[in-house]
């Protein structure tokens, strides 16, 4: 016999917020490895908020909030208000009850300045590999280094002159439209760039004063921009340490040989990088720090690898170049599932802090897999 629908629910329900999410579903662990950094995380919290006064929002719960945002691939914050309002999944997660209300998408606009910052993302991150459980997955010996780039939230029409000085007018088009008749010099349009070599030493962005204009190669465009740097350990891809840079020439080096040295222990370790990192002097910073750089050799026509033989005859220079391809996933998940492609802060420290957060929800993700219990075939 077909079944009728009806129109209107239950007023009330019975079963809990627990019970409705599966035992096996992946984001139990991650709230659970979440739940034990945080925990950690208490004595910085309550210095960061003053004794007295109105009860705040828990900053745990609007920490977890943003990685639901970066675990999910949320565009904005109104959006993640939206879905905590009706996703029991989410209210769980973050530890909302569901007749609790949500809050108001100002939250984190008020909240940014105490807990988006470096130095509480970066602690974040160290206790998440400090647990007991996850330090045994760490490779303390072997690791690899890589950068990306970090589309800024700012356009090529916020740049101005650095010394405040008008540009030349632009030259003529060779028609009726802007810029025809040269002897009027009319004033150049804010963001008209016709005829002008933009540069990062004559030119500045109103909007992000910290973003630089950079391309990734000489067939793409230039665009303002920062450079993400992690640090991976080679056994099963869990970044250990990551940086955001201005993006220039030499960001990348530079941040690879503070995160190294940053390394603790010491012991011997080894290094991974690509082509990119062939220079002298990395190669010789890295072996005053004690260690080994297996570096991918950029041997061209004009031109000769730092790598000398002695380092590549070993198999383990083969096996580090082979497992550092491996940081390219965690460059992938960020920008594209994460969406974190185009930035939607701006200033370099904010920019850290974001970018660390989305390296602590990737790292939630593998451990998750890693730490999941396997299901035996017979």
């Amino acid at each position: 016999m077909r079944g009728q629908q009806e129109r209107t629910g239950p007023l009330f329900s019975y079963v809990s917020t627990e019970d409705r999410i599966p035992k096996a579903h992946p984001l139990r662990q991650v709230r659970r490895l979440a739940d034990q950094a945080l925990d950690r995380l208490h004595p910085t919290f309550c210095r960061l908020y003053p004794e007295g006064g109105r009860p705040s929002i828990p900053p745990e719960q609007l920490l977890l909030a943003l990685l639901l945002q970066a675990i999910y691939g949320i565009r904005s914050e109104r959006m993640l208000i939206e879905q905590l309002d009706y996703n029991l999944l989410f209210r769980w997660f973050v530890g909302l009850n569901p007749d609790d209300p949500v809050w108001h998408p100002t939250t984190f606009t008020k909240n940014r300045d105490r807990l988006l910052n470096e130095e509480l993302m970066a602690m974040f991150l160290e206790l998440l590999l400090a647990s007991p459980e996850v330090m045994p997955l760490l490779s303390s010996e072997h690791f690899s280094v890589d950068g990306t780039l970090l589309r800024a939230w700012a356009s090529h029409g916020s740049l101005e002159r650095i010394d405040g000085i008008d540009d030349d007018p632009p030259p003529s088009s060779g028609g009726n439209g802007f810029g025809s008749s040269p002897g009027k010099q009319k004033k150049r349009a804010k963001g008209d760039f016709r005829g002008l070599l933009l540069s990062n030493q004559t030119h500045r962005s109103s909007s992000d004063a910290e973003a630089r204009l950079f391309r990734k190669s000489n067939s793409t465009g230039a665009f303002l921009s920062y450079l993400g740097h992690c640090l991976m350990e080679n056994r099963h891809g869990l970044v250990v340490a990551s940086e955001v840079t201005p993006a220039d020439g030499y960001g990348e080096r530079a941040a690879a040989v503070r995160m190294a040295r940053s390394l603790p222990g010491a012991h011997q370790k080894t290094l991974g990088a690509d082509k990119g990192y062939d220079t002298r002097d990395f190669v010789a910073d890295l072996r005053i720090a004690g260690i080994t750089p297996h570096v991918t050799q950029n041997i061209q026509t004009r031109r000769r690898s730092a790598i000398d033989g002695r380092t590549v005859r070993h198999a383990g220079y083969a096996r580090s170049i082979n497992a550092r391809r491996r940081i390219e996933q965690v460059f992938g998940w960020i920008k594209q599932a994460a969406g974190l492609r185009q930035l939607k802060t701006r200033g370099r420290s904010r920019v850290g802090a974001v970018f660390r957060l989305h390296v602590v929800a990737y790292n939630l993700i593998r451990l998750a897999n890693l730490l999941s219990p396997r299901e035996v075939l017979a």
